[in-house]
């Protein structure tokens, strides 16, 4: 085990132990997570999310960083991201259960307040479609968007407030990879069963699950990476 990976557990384990060794810090973030959804998720998504890119390029390169990744421009995206994913996570639990009660699913609209049933799982799974069906594509492509700029202005901050040259990074993508691996094969085999899992969760929970999630993604687009390098 390099020294690198020794302060990665360590970090892990700093950031995660409060929650699981003192109520005062759980009872905080509870209500701060309940008061203030979009500032958590901010955190969150800025923390979590920008571990998973670490971890994919420790897989990828053997290091957690390297001059021009931009961590933390990586950060500050996937802050901004994951406002988005609390959005989204609001506007597609309330508005597909009344989707799907329109097209005859009795009960859709209610069922998510009571207890894991067949039908509540369901309910989960449509939401997590109709949310990874519609919003997850755009939210991808940005996300690759945005790491391209990053690193093609060398990884720093006042790199990252540059315009974004969205045509021409478009132009460049590879979407055979895009296509063919994450949204393919990714969608449909991984983020809707876990987000099916995510909308089983109590209110509070979700969020922070889809958070955690990100490690995953990490290391899915460091093997987007590796495929598209083949």
């Amino acid at each position: 085990m390099k020294k690198s990976d020794l302060l990665f557990l360590v970090f892990i384990t700093l950031l995660f132990a409060p929650f699981f060794m003192s109520d005062v810090v759980y009872d905080f973030y509870s209500s701060f997570n309940k008061n203030h959804p979009y500032v958590m998720g901010f955190i969150k998504f800025a923390i979590l999310a920008t571990t998973g890119e670490a971890i994919g390029l420790r897989l990828r390169e053997g290091n957690y960083n390297k001059n021009g990744f931009g961590l933390i421009p990586r950060a500050i995206v996937w802050g901004f991201l994951g406002i988005t994913i609390v959005v989204a996570f609001q506007i597609f639990a309330s508005g597909a259960p009344v989707f799907m009660k329109i097209l005859g699913v009795e009960g859709a609209t209610e069922v998510m307040r009571g207890p894991i049933t067949l039908q509540r799982v369901m309910v989960a799974f449509g939401i997590s479609v109709t949310m990874n069906l519609i919003y997850a594509p755009v939210m991808m492509t940005l996300h690759k968007i945005t790491d391209t700029h990053i690193v093609n202005n060398g990884g720093t901050v006042s790199g990252l407030l540059k315009p974004i040259e969205f045509g021409e990074i478009m132009k460049g993508l590879d979407w055979g990879v895009q296509w063919n691996f994450v949204f393919k094969k990714t969608i449909p085999f991984f983020w809707i069963p876990m987000h099916t899992i995510t909308f089983l969760l109590p209110v509070e929970f979700r969020v922070l699950f889809a958070a955690l999630l990100g490690i995953a993604l990490g290391i899915i687009l460091s093997i987007a990476v590796l495929k598209s390098k083949k």
